[in-house]
């Protein structure tokens, strides 16, 4: 490891969040880079102020307070480079999630071939699809004119036709984005992304590079057989970030200090997921979920290839009131452990999205906030499950694959009054089979060194191989369809340094073994009645070396998938029964 590689760069790392903007800072300590603090702010995308420089200056003044490091010159800017009496930084990442999601026309050929590729696409970043043209949509050119005109959508997403194959049929498709974008005004007008059959590229770049802005990508489906999203992925990631740039004062600049490079917090969100799957080599896949207010985000990675998904309509602040469009009002009761009426919790939606930074001020309130939390990492898992390779869904689609580790952040969870409430919410939303890590990401950077990890590895790896991430406790969760009562899992704890436990764990239970944070041991795992842990089949056991985490090792014999009592008062009652157990 160089000197010259170690010296490159202090690092301030910013997200822009639709509630909270957070900076973090990052620099070289005994030789290795490492996290030295953070610093929170109210975002200021809304009035009085409308403008983010407010709230990122403010987060930015709590981060020279806490680490005495002047940031800010005389000129009111930030210094960058650093200087050399040690101010300033060299180099910033930044990540926003902040705005309304963009409005989206999804436009292809066939309904379950481009059409839905596109809808893929933009379900991997902070969009909400508006309309959706294909062969199958009857509606003429003057037609989908006015739809155009007045959905005023921020992004066309263009696809159809294989590599090679149809053109005329793509080009028809087009006909009326290009009159919208003429009769618009210019400052109106949507961006165009278009990835369809790469043969028509030039003539699609002629036609509109005068009539709105135009941007090519990759064919996200070149094969009938064949998805391909990467390539629109990243086009995709900096089509945002001009629409932000233009939309929201503050973000311009905000993009001239990451130089160039700010991305859409799920983005970087993704990428560290994928990160650590390739470093790692996992066997298992790797998990991020991320419960905000604005959105509910999911990053999934198996041998570094990533599956990524956003849903607006899941978020904790102002989308909370869509939570009564995804399902029956009882798909959230069902996870209260106190008695509130249906009427109660639908009152607390509205209110919350009518006052998204508004924080729980009753136990009644936390507990219907924590089933939301709950509820939007159900929905969010099994949606993008359909996108995870076949092989790894075991069980079904309602049964999680393995994963290792599990990494979660939104201030739900590192909110929570105590750590075991949020491993509570990640094992009832997420319900993890196998043997997992459950890691907290406590001052949310992990976005941002999403962002880093395409110009600073070094410094990604060395905070990652810190303790910034908190881990909460290794899981571990059978997969079996025994009776309730019946002895699943023999588990032996072999303590380094002497000593060991040996406990048989029942279907239906839910147990936490004691192993003090940081400490080693060996865990023998022997299934019984044919149960899975992941460890070659159903039965079959084998033992690992893990290191105790904040609440030790969980060992969740509930089953999977989950199944709550119908009766309320049952279902309450064992609701709390878990609590207890692992003390929330």
């Amino acid at each position: 490891m160089s000197t010259s590689l170690i010296d490159a760069d202090s690092v301030l790392a910013i997200d822009i969040g639709s509630i909270t903007t957070r900076v973090a800072l990052f620099d070289v300590v005994d030789g290795r880079y490492r996290f030295l603090a953070s610093g929170n702010a109210p975002t200021t995308i809304n009035a009085p102020f409308n403008d983010i420089s407010e709230g990122l200056r403010s987060a930015l003044d709590k981060l020279q307070t806490v680490t005495g490091r002047g940031l800010i010159g005389p000129d009111e800017r930030l210094i960058i480079p650093s200087a050399p009496d040690g101010t300033g930084v060299d180099l910033v990442a930044a990540t926003i999630s902040a705005g309304e999601p963009l409005k989206v026309i999804v436009m292809g050929l066939l309904e379950d071939v481009s059409v839905e590729s596109a809808r893929n696409l933009a379900g991997t970043t902070y969009t909400r699809v508006v309309d959706t043209f294909s062969l199958t949509d009857r509606r003429k050119t003057e037609e989908r004119l006015d739809t155009i005109l007045r959905l005023r959508p921020d992004l066309i997403l263009v696809a159809g036709g294989t590599d090679g194959g149809a053109s005329q049929s793509v080009l028809k498709q087009l006909e009326a984005t290009g009159l919208a974008a003429y009769l618009m005004p210019e400052s109106q007008r949507p961006d165009i992304l278009f990835m369809g059959n790469q043969d028509l590229r030039d003539e699609v770049k002629a036609t509109f590079e005068k009539l709105a802005p135009i941007h090519l990508a990759g064919n996200v489906r070149p094969s009938l057989e064949h998805e391909q999203l990467e390539a629109a992925q990243s086009q995709l990631a900096r089509i945002t970030r001009q629409v932000r740039s233009r939309q929201i004062p503050g973000v311009k600049e905000l993009d001239v200090w990451a130089g160039g490079g700010l991305l859409p917090t799920q983005a970087g969100f993704g990428r560290i997921v994928r990160f650590l799957s390739k470093v790692y080599g996992a066997t298992k896949g790797v998990l991020g979920i991320d419960v905000g207010a604005s959105a509910t985000g999911i990053a999934a990675a198996f041998e570094g290839e990533l599956s990524s998904r956003v849903f607006p309509n899941l978020g904790l602040g102002a989308p909370a009131r869509e939570f009564l469009e995804t399902g029956p009002i009882d798909a959230i009761t069902r996870w209260l452990h106190v008695d509130v009426h249906p009427d109660d919790v639908r009152q607390y939606l509205h209110n919350k999205s009518l006052y998204p930074a508004s924080i729980p001020v009753s136990p009644e309130d936390l507990a219907i906030e924590q089933a939301l939390a709950r509820q939007s990492m159900r929905i969010a898992l099994q949606k993008t499950m359909s996108s995870f390779p076949e092989k790894t869904l075991r069980y079904g689609a309602e049964v999680t694959p393995w994963f290792e580790p599990i990494l979660a952040m939104g201030s739900v969870m590192t909110g929570a009054p105590n750590l075991a409430q949020a491993a509570m919410m990640l094992l009832d939303g997420l319900q993890p089979t196998g043997v997992t890590t459950l890691v907290l990401d406590k001052n949310h950077i992990a976005p941002a060194l999403g962002a880093i990890a395409a110009v600073n590895p070094l410094l990604v790896v060395q905070v990652l191989e810190s303790n910034t991430f908190l881990t909460l406790g290794t899981v571990i969760s059978p997969v079996g369809d025994a009776r309730p009562g019946t002895p699943i899992l023999r588990i032996r704890l072999a303590y380094e340094g002497g000593g060991e436990t040996t406990v048989d764990i029942k279907q239906g239970s839910l147990e936490v073994l004691q192993l003090p944070l940081g400490k080693a041991a060996q865990l023998h795992l022997q299934p019984l009645h044919r149960t899975d842990v992941g460890m070659g089949g159903p039965g079959r056991g084998g033992k690992l070396r893990i290191v105790g985490g904040m609440l030790g090792i969980i060992v969740d014999g509930r089953g999977r998938p989950l199944q709550l009592p119908s009766d309320p008062a049952r279902r309450q009652e064992m609701l709390n029964k878990w609590r207890w157990m692992l003390s929330c």
